[in-house]
């Protein structure tokens, strides 16, 4: 069993030590009736994060329901599947834990890929009663393969596999050995850094929480102990500045907090903002400097990426909600006998052209002309498919010919935007390398972006 390795601190940046290790966000995912919600429920029962009278709740005939303990729609607990992200929240001496119950049912990628893009980790649950587990070559399911995909796409650090049920087959040894093999080959042609493969009983319990020696073979960690000590997501704060507004409040009347200026509200995509800096507003150009910075409580304090600021420019610039705060664009290095005025070079160019990954959520086909809203940062601007490149076969990984994506469907597009915007490749930067679209007459959410 491999683990990640603790990620070091970003050089310059006046980070708390246990930055890596503060509360950790992780999805469960895969298909329909894996144990994800009774893997959850075991998780909360056994670190006994749950009141005697929530257990009773769901207790019937003396057996505990643990799925229903995430289940909280009336609808989910009528079909006995997930349909809706589920959060919740543990601890134990080691560590605090959020977690996030996403659905199985291929009708609900969009409710998973929404979960994954705010995890540190996932665990990617197989059901060992569902695949021909005496089959040395034995494929795996569509959804194991397309859920472990997305979390691969979304740049989610840590993907844990936990093969389930093996309490349920009659011989847990070999079935254990011939999953964890298919996992393995699917992962290295996927190109999938897996963390830990963990044999588990969701309904038993073992694995879950304390190891159970020598199960199959096994003699790792149980998973919650590999949780503990999976970092969280790393900001990008090695990167240039990038700050999308929010939210402008007007002329505060705390003098002493903003010099009568008006605040600038977001949260820090890439980088940190601190006083001095010389920054361009995004679209309009305008230059400034930074006077003050701001922290969520209003301290005057340098913030760093993924943490909430209040800006105040040194001068009154037109800037408002969908704006960008970016480095101010330096002169590019030329030779001398060249007497040509040297070009602005911007850390974050901005561009209407976009080559994109796309996970496609809507019930509706993504075909070529057609036009949608996207959003990136919060900045609306309209965007025409020019072409799709190709969509992703799940089960063998091969690049198909494509003129359209079909719902759940995984493909690469180029898109063209009404206005540029300063994208960048989201394997550089999570924020400015990811949009969503929206469908322009229903208002849902139609596909999920990753600028490449």
């Amino acid at each position: 069993m491999t683990t990640i390795a603790n990620t070091p601190e970003q050089a310059g940046l006046n980070v708390p030590k246990d930055e890596n290790f503060s509360a950790l966000r992780f999805i469960t995912c895969g298909s329909v009736d894996d144990g994800k919600s009774t893997l959850i429920g075991r998780l909360l029962v056994d670190s006994r994060s749950v009141l005697q009278d929530q257990v009773a709740g769901v207790t019937k005939g003396g057996e505990v329901d643990l799925a229903q303990l995430t289940d909280g729609l009336a609808s989910e607990r009528e079909q006995g599947i997930t349909i809706d992200v589920a959060w919740r929240y543990f601890a134990t001496d080691q560590r605090k834990f959020i977690i996030g119950d996403a659905p199985g049912h291929e009708q609900y990628t969009r409710n998973m890929v929404t979960a994954a893009s705010q995890a540190d980790a996932a665990i990617v649950l197989v059901d060992a009663t569902k695949l021909d587990w005496a089959n040395p070559g034995l494929p795996l399911l569509a959804q194991t393969r397309r859920h472990s995909l997305l979390v691969q796409l979304l740049r989610v650090p840590a993907l844990v596999f936990a093969v389930n049920k093996l309490d349920a087959v009659a011989d847990p040894v070999l079935a254990f050995a011939h999953i964890q093999g298919a996992l393995q080959k699917f992962a290295q042609e996927a190109g999938i850094a897996v963390a830990a493969t963990v044999p588990i009983s969701a309904l038993l319990g073992w694995n879950v929480v304390t190891p159970h020696e020598g199960w199959c073979n096994y003699q790792g960690p149980s998973l919650l102990q590999i949780l503990a000590n999976l970092p969280v997501t790393p900001a990008d704060t090695h990167l240039p500045l990038a700050f999308p507004v929010q939210w402008v409040e007007k002329f505060s009347s705390s003098a002493d907090t903003s010099q009568g200026r008006r605040i600038f509200w977001g949260r820090v995509a890439a980088g940190q903002v601190q006083p001095g800096q010389q920054v361009q507003v995004f679209p309009s150009g305008q230059l400034a400097t930074v006077a003050q910075v701001l922290t969520h409580t209003r301290q005057p304090q340098a913030v760093a990426a993924g943490l909430s600021a209040g800006v105040v420019l040194d001068r009154e610039v037109d800037v408002s909600r969908g704006d960008w705060l970016l480095p101010a664009p330096e002169a590019a290095p030329v030779a001398e006998d060249d007497f040509d005025a040297p070009a602005a070079i911007s850390p974050w160019p901005a561009s209407k052209q976009l080559t994109a990954t796309v996970a496609w959520m809507d019930d509706e086909p993504l075909v070529i002309g057609r036009v949608y809203w996207a959003l990136h940062g919060h900045r609306w601007v309209k965007a025409k498919v020019q072409q799709v490149l190709f969509s992703l076969d799940v089960h063998t990984l091969a690049q198909q010919d494509a003129t359209q994506l079909a719902p759940n469907a995984i493909g690469q597009v180029q898109l063209l935007l009404q206005e540029a915007v300063p994208a960048a490749p989201f394997a550089q930067a999570r924020v400015l390398g990811s949009l969503i679209l929206v469908d322009t007459a229903s208002h849902k959410t139609a596909g999920a972006v990753l600028v490449q």
